[in-house]
């Protein structure tokens, strides 16, 4: 094995500030006595997260290799890895507070977040499938833990539990597909599967080309499978409702943003870079979950009475407007998932942000039916969730909608337009439940007494999220533009 090159730890280097300052951050709080340790490593894993966003994005649009190969930095990269730190930090900010209002406030939580969000690092700059494994378990390992953190709550210890088990079941999954492209084109890393499979199917001058191995396609269909689960893709959904209801909602939030943002960058890099021939393979695959997820999404939220569980399925159908994108197998795809994901990223902290100042008896709202009259007990908040819920809904001008009409304007130009009118009439049909809640703030009478008192940081991130998901018309163009440029890199542009 060849040393690790000075020009590779350069490219590494936020991925290395990252992996130090958790370290740091652990040893302080093992040494820490102050009755405030758990704030102050909270905060400080804020800052890291906050740095190392602002490293990544003086890292350049650059394409750039190292650790022999199996990891890669570009524009994609970049825009991506921005997504998920920033995800993670408005997590951690909304957590503070409520883990100290629920006395569970320890300092193992943001040293956590700060591991999980390396492993997030690792899989969207993942050139190899040992690479991609290795931050996708990293990341996991983490969530599990997270996952269950109020081990005093058997719902946590559940939601932790039922995550761990199915979360071993699809990284097996994803093993055994590794495997198999491994063992049927000699080759790990991405460039060397895409130069494999691109021999294979060569034309040879008489408009045909060699089809793929079923080996490498049966392969394929397993990685799909793991990385399925990691988006809560449709038939791999079953954890999410589970999880997101169970889990303390500060960690629900976090499990909403940053690691879904990971891992669709995930499900790009791999069938954008390595199995880009394989387009006529794995793009009914994607067809079929993202219809799925959409259906879903769209029908099994009707019927929900809890917040969390409601916005587990929205989650599902979101997951599922992305892989529309996915499904067009081109630049204008990749550019409407990557605009989707960082529009999705401030509805959902706004939303349970908005949650989280909602408190009956010291706990989070979640009965939806609690959210009725709203609008005169709290009606800042109340204003800042029908924003989110219609943005949600993708109702114009809102940024919600600009994110559901790139990714259908892909797939239309890609001659996907059953896939686009299938999707369009899902979202018709989830706007249902969205415009439900904001029927119930505004034209219903309260029903209960929230708590008085809410934290400073978290209505911030409720401002700043709602801010840019009603200002977004107003410059489309610094988002748009950068998105672009990041979906450009990957198709060599």
């Amino acid at each position: 094995m060849t040393p690790i090159q000075m020009a590779d730890v350069g490219i590494i280097l936020p991925e290395l500030f990252l992996a130090v300052s958790a370290m740091g951050l652990l040893m302080l709080g093992v040494f820490g006595r102050g009755r405030d340790t758990a704030r102050t490593i909270a905060w400080g894993a804020v800052l890291v997260l906050a740095i190392t966003a602002v490293m990544v994005m003086g890292m350049g649009g650059e394409v750039r290799v190292a650790m022999n190969g199996q990891f890669r930095t570009d524009g994609f990269t970049v825009f991506m890895k921005v997504l998920a730190l920033l995800g993670a930090a408005a997590a951690l900010v909304l957590s503070i507070d409520y883990f100290e209002r629920a006395k569970i406030a320890r300092f193992e939580y943001p040293v956590l977040v700060v591991l999980a969000t390396l492993g997030m690092m690792l899989m969207i700059s993942a050139n190899s499938l040992m690479a991609l494994y290795v931050g996708l378990e990293l990341q996991s390992l983490a969530l599990y833990v997270c996952a269950s953190f109020h081990r005093d709550d058997v719902r946590s210890t559940e939601a932790g539990l039922k995550y761990f088990v199915l979360g071993a079941l699809s990284s097996g999954m994803l093993l055994y597909g590794a495997s198999l492209v491994y063992g049927f084109t000699g080759a790990t890393g991405f460039d060397a599967i895409a130069a494999a499979l691109h021999h294979g199917g060569e034309n040879h001058g008489d408009g045909a080309h060699t089809l793929p191995s079923v080996g490498v396609v049966v392969g394929l269909v397993f990685v799909i499978a793991g990385l399925a689960f990691k988006v809560s893709a449709v038939p791999f959904h079953m954890w999410t409702p589970d999880v997101y209801e169970g889990a303390p909602t500060p960690v629900t939030a976090l499990f909403a943003a940053a690691p879904k943002i990971a891992a669709i960058a995930l499900f790009v890099r791999v069938l954008a870079g390595p199995f880009e021939h394989l387009v006529a393979q794995w793009q009914q695959v994607i067809v079929l979950v993202s219809i799925a997820s959409m259906a879903l999404g769209a029908f099994a939220a009707i019927s929900q009475s809890s917040m969390k569980r409601l916005l587990a399925y929205s989650s599902i159908g979101h997951m599922g407007y992305a892989l529309v994108g996915l499904a067009a197998g081109s630049q204008a795809g990749v550019t409407g998932i990557a605009l989707y994901m960082a529009l999705y990223l401030p509805m959902t902290a706004a939303t349970f942000g908005i949650l989280l100042c909602l408190r009956i008896d010291g706990q989070p709202v979640d009965r939806i039916s609690d959210l009725a009259g709203l609008s005169r007990t709290r009606p800042g908040l109340a204003a800042a969730l029908a924003v989110a819920m219609f943005s949600m809904a993708g109702i114009p001008p809102l940024a919600g909608f600009f994110g559901k009409l790139y990714v259908f304007l892909a797939a239309i130009e890609a001659g996907l337009t059953t896939l686009a009118v299938l999707g369009v009439l899902a979202s018709v049909v989830g706007a249902y439940y969205y415009l439900r809640i904001i029927k119930l703030m505004y034209f219903d009478e309260p029903t209960v007494q929230f708590e008085a008192g809410q934290s400073t940081a978290v209505v911030a991130v409720i401002s700043l999220s709602t801010a840019v998901t009603v200002l977004f018309i107003a410059m489309p163009s610094a988002l748009i533009g950068p998105a672009r440029l990041a979906a450009a890199t990957l198709f060599g542009g």
